[in-house]
């Protein structure tokens, strides 16, 4: 089956031809189980979650502004998906409680949490004044952990282009930080790293 013909059975099925819809299912019904497999590791599961998200794709169907972009959108939906299954599911295995007592503690005092929930704050506050495209890619970067590959796909341009929105945005995140609070600004390392948060 061609792209054209995919496109053309996303259109029929934003219209509601549950037909288009089903054909669209089998096509993208080996790759969804392949990717929930993947983050879910249980075969059940993974069967689960791929018709958890083909229900909740054809209900959200008609927001698709684009027929071209469905199998990257769908497979978003499939890692949102498996995250929030995973989020909810919680720790598979549990702890001898006897192996706590070789995790080290945390070494920081009181006056040292203090510190770091300051300077998160004001690096929250300092994210909330940069542009929408340099909030998205530090956050994508840096609280969501994505590569930069997986950056390039989510946001469609090249990986190169994603190397230079980072160091822009970077850029003007320690330049708003310098308002905000100097010596946090001064902790950004070389590539922009806070140090000893």
């Amino acid at each position: 089956m061609s792209w054209n013909e995919i496109t053309i059975l996303v259109d029929r099925a934003k219209k509601g031809d549950r037909e288009a819809y089903g054909e669209l299912v089998i096509r993208f019904q080996n790759s969804v189980f392949a990717m929930a497999l993947s983050r879910v590791r249980d075969p059940l599961e993974a069967q689960e979650l791929a018709q958890d998200v083909f229900v909740h794709a054809m209900r959200k169907l008609p927001q698709l502004r684009d027929a071209r972009c469905f199998a990257g959108w769908l497979r978003r939906i499939t890692a949102r998906m498996a995250i929030n299954r995973l989020t909810r599911r919680g720790p598979l295995y549990g702890a001898d409680p006897d192996m706590l007592d070789f995790v080290q503690a945390n070494g920081r005092t009181a006056e040292e949490n203090f510190e770091v929930r300051e300077a998160i704050g004001q690096l929250k506050a300092g994210l909330a004044e940069l542009k929408p495209l340099d909030q998205a890619t530090l956050e994508a970067f840096y609280l969501r952990g994505r590569s930069l590959k997986q950056m390039s796909r989510e946001f469609a341009v090249p990986t190169g282009t994603i190397k230079r929105r980072l160091h822009v945005a970077r850029l003007r995140l320690k330049e708003v930080l310098k308002d905000i609070d100097p010596t946090l600004a001064d902790r950004f390392a070389g590539k922009g790293e806070l140090v000893g948060v």
